[in-house]
C-alpha cells in the first residue's frame, strides 16, 4: 500500500494567506452577501481580461445558464456544442429548454472542430457553445468568422482558461459572452463561484437582474448612504445565482497571483512534455505558438489508457479522465463522433497543481516511462 504522504494528488487548491486574511476581514465586516467585495472583484477581473463588463455569479454552471438565458432562444432551438466537456455545461442547455447538437473535436487538442461546426450550423441553430479544453484556446478567429457571417452568437466556456491568451489577447475579450468558474480545482480557486465577461451594456444590465430573481436593485444598492430602502422592483423571472462577498474576497486575493500561478503550471506541463516525448504508446497534445494555454489540465493520449491509470494508481499517482462525452449519458442523444471517441478513450489527465515539485513530476514521468 502506498503511504499517504507519498501520494501525488491530481488536483490540490492553493489558497494564499492573503486570501485567508482578507476573508476574515470580510466576515467581520457585517456584509457577506452580494456587495462591495463582489463589485471590487468584478471590476478587477474585467480589467484583467480586457473585458467591458464582468458579472459575478454563484458557479461556472450558473454563468453558462445565464449566458444562454440572456440570448432569449425559443424552446427547442438547436445549440451546437462540444460533447467533450463536463456534463454540467450541456445540462445548462437542457435547463433552458434547448437542443444540444454535438460537434466533433480536434483529436489532438480536444477542442471543438470549426469544420464540424460549419457542417452543423443551419436555420435551426440559435447559438454555438465552445469550451477551451484544458485551458488551450479554441480556434477563435475561424469560429467567430464562421458565425458572425451567419449572425449566430457564440458562448465561450472559459472554465479552464483563466489567463489563457489567443493571438495576443486574453481569452475573455474576443466576443460577447464568456463564462468562468472559480471552483476549488480551477486556476483561480475560490471554493466556488463564477463570472461572465460581456461586451454588451444591455447584457450586463440584464444579467445583473437575472442573477438575483430579476430584482432591479440589490440589497447593497438599496443600502447606499446607510438608509436602507426596503422596496424593489422585479422586472422578469430570474434566478438565485449571484456571487457573494465571501467568495468574491477569495477570488480577488487569488487574482493577484493568477499569472504567476499559470507560469508555474506551464513549467510543470513543459517538464512533463519534455520527459514524456518519444514514449511508445503515448501522444502529447498539439500546442501552437499563436496561443498560450492556461494549463488547467495536462492531458496525454495513451494506448491501453486504463492500464496506464492502474499502473500510476499502484504507485500512488492520481489521474483523471476529462471527459466521458455527454452523448454517453441517457439525458442526451447523439451519435458517437470519431474525433471525440479517439480522444476520450485514450485521454488521461496527469497531476497538475501548484503543490507539485519537480521531483513529483519526475516520479510521474519515470513511472510512465517504465511502461504499463
Amino acid at each position: 500500500m502506498v503511504e499517504e504522504r507519498s501520494r501525488i494528488a491530481l488536483f490540490c487548491p492553493l489558497i494564499r494567506d492573503e486570501a485567508i486574511e482578507a476573508v476574515a476581514a470580510t466576515l467581520r465586516s457585517g456584509w457577506l452577501g452580494l456587495g462591495p467585495r463582489t463589485q471590487e472583484f468584478e471590476q478587477a477581473f474585467a480589467a484583467y481580461l480586457g473585458a467591458r463588463h464582468c458579472v459575478g455569479v454563484s458557479s461556472g454552471t450558473a454563468a453558462l445558464q445565464l449566458a444562454l438565458h440572456v440570448l432569449d432562444l425559443p424552446p427547442g432551438t438547436e445549440v451546437v456544442t462540444s460533447p467533450l466537456t463536463f456534463v454540467s455545461a450541456n445540462l445548462a442547455l437542457l435547463h433552458e429548454g434547448l437542443k444540444p447538437v454535438f460537434a466533433d473535436v480536434q483529436p489532438r487538442t480536444g477542442n471543438i472542430d470549426p469544420a464540424s461546426v460549419a457542417e452543423l450550423v443551419g436555420d435551426r441553430t440559435g447559438a454555438v457553445m465552445v469550451m477551451h479544453y484544458g485551458g488551450y484556446p479554441c480556434d477563435l478567429d475561424e469560429l467567430y468568422g464562421l458565425l458572425q457571417a451567419r449572425g449566430i452568437p457564440m458562448v465561450e466556456d472559459c472554465a479552464h482558461a483563466a489567463g489563457a491568451v489567443y493571438r495576443g489577447a486574453r481569452v475573455g475579450s474576443h466576443g460577447d459572452l464568456h463564462t468562468y468558474s472559480f471552483q476549488a480545482a480551477k486556476n483561480l480557486p475560490a471554493g466556488d463561484g463564477g463570472a461572465l465577461a460581456v461586451r454588451s451594456d444591455a447584457f450586463d444590465e440584464r444579467l445583473r437582474r437575472l442573477r438575483l430573481h430579476g430584482i432591479t436593485s440589490s440589497s447593497f444598492d438599496r443600502s447606499a448612504g446607510f438608509a436602507y430602502r426596503w422596496d424593489y422592483g422585479v422586472s422578469e423571472l430570474g434566478f438565485k445565482q449571484h456571487m457573494n462577498d465571501v467568495i468574491a474576497t477569495i477570488a480577488l486575493a487569488q487574482l493577484a497571483f493568477l499569472d504567476e500561478d499559470n507560469v508555474r503550471r506551464g513549467e510543470v506541463v513543459a517538464r512533463y512534455r519534455s520527459g514524456l516525448a518519444g514514449v511508445s504508446g503515448l501522444e502529447l497534445l498539439d500546442h501552437e505558438s499563436d496561443r498560450t494555454s492556461a494549463n488547467h489540465l495536462c492531458c496525454v493520449l495513451a494506448e491501453n489508457r486504463d492500464a496506464l491509470v492502474d499502473r500510476l494508481a499502484e504507485h500512488g499517482i492520481e489521474t483523471g479522465v476529462h471527459y466521458r462525452p455527454s452523448y454517453d449519458y441517457p439525458l442526451f442523444t447523439g451519435e458517437a463522433l470519431p474525433g471525440v471517441e479517439s480522444f476520450w478513450r485514450r485521454a488521461v489527465s496527469l497531476p497538475l497543481h501548484l503543490g507539485l515539485s519537480d521531483e513529483n513530476v519526475d516520479r510521474v514521468v519515470e513511472t510512465i516511462r517504465e511502461g504499463w
